[in-house]
């Protein structure tokens, strides 16, 4: 039985290096690209800052500690990251023409970064969805803080994930991100239980069982939270397969990438004097 090298698998297998898929876009430049994602990280940490400041002088300062347990502020979290560091990676590949950082680091960071854009393209639905499905309660809120706060959070939030779906040259996520993302819900689910029996509260109120009246209904909720992000996986999924199908792979690549003399829009193929200048990575199959 042949095996698979656990790169590929991933979809970090090193013959696909050249594409720079994280870094590039069908439709923006590197620059405005890198721009783009700059801005979108410096707003959601502006937020995050903006958020805790308002806490933090209106006397709570006790919820700004509470935020780590939410799960809405655990993705807005990884969103900013991830903006940050793709944002980071796509203006070292405007300057260099070259993927920087990811030739410089071991390929398991790679995968990571396929796993990282899976989740901050499918979590920010979920989170929306089941704010403003299960959590929300109308009438929609007057006052301007709350109401930016939470468009924000709850709304644009998905935006940057659709942005991320459609502006990219990403190809569709691997399927083996699917147990990944399970497993990060498991992860919170025991933060969340972690968080009221040691800070007394339930971050969100779908998940008191109170002392066992609920347990069904609880189960039941968690059951259709991880029937959502399968949906959701699977959606985000098709839009990017479709994107590259009605793109047909275009790329626009940097001025220094050494491809850009076969055409800017062209996703070349690897040739064979780029194939034996490649860093050569240990086979790390399963």
């Amino acid at each position: 039985m042949r095996r698979v090298p656990a790169a590929t698998l991933f979809s970090a297998d090193p013959s696909t290096d050249n594409l720079h898929r994280f870094e590039t876009s069908w439709l923006l430049p590197p620059t405005l690209l890198a721009a783009l994602r700059g801005l979108i990280s410096l707003y959601i940490f502006t937020t995050i800052i903006v958020i805790w400041a308002w806490y933090g002088t209106h006397d709570d300062r006790v919820d700004i500690g509470e935020t780590f347990s939410y799960f809405t502020w655990l993705t807005y979290w990884g969103l900013g990251f991830y903006f940050l560091f793709s944002a980071i990676h796509t203006a070292c590949y405007a300057w260099t023409g070259r993927s920087v950082l990811f030739d410089r680091w071991p390929r398991f960071f790679r995968v990571l970064h396929t796993l990282f854009y899976a989740t901050v393209t499918t979590f920010p639905f979920l989170v929306t969805i089941v704010f403003w499905v299960i959590l929300f309660t109308p009438p929609f809120y007057k006052q301007t803080f709350p109401r930016w706060s939470n468009i924000s959070q709850h709304g644009l939030n998905s935006f940057y994930a659709l942005l991320e779906i459609i502006l990219p040259a990403t190809a569709p996520h691997p399927f083996i991100a699917i147990p990944v993302l399970i497993l990060i819900l498991l992860l919170y689910l025991c933060v969340a239980y972690i968080t009221y029996h040691t800070e007394g509260f339930y971050t969100y109120g779908f998940l008191d069982t109170e002392g066992g009246k609920k347990s069904g209904i609880v189960t039941g909720y968690c059951f259709g939270i991880l029937a959502a992000i399968l949906v959701i996986f699977l959606v985000s999924w098709s839009l990017i397969w479709l994107r590259k199908r009605l793109t047909g792979s275009k790329i626009k690549r940097a001025a220094r990438d050494p491809l850009r003399a076969q055409g800017e829009f062209v996703d070349a193929p690897v040739d064979m004097q780029e194939r034996a200048n490649e860093p050569k990575y240990p086979d790390v199959s399963v």
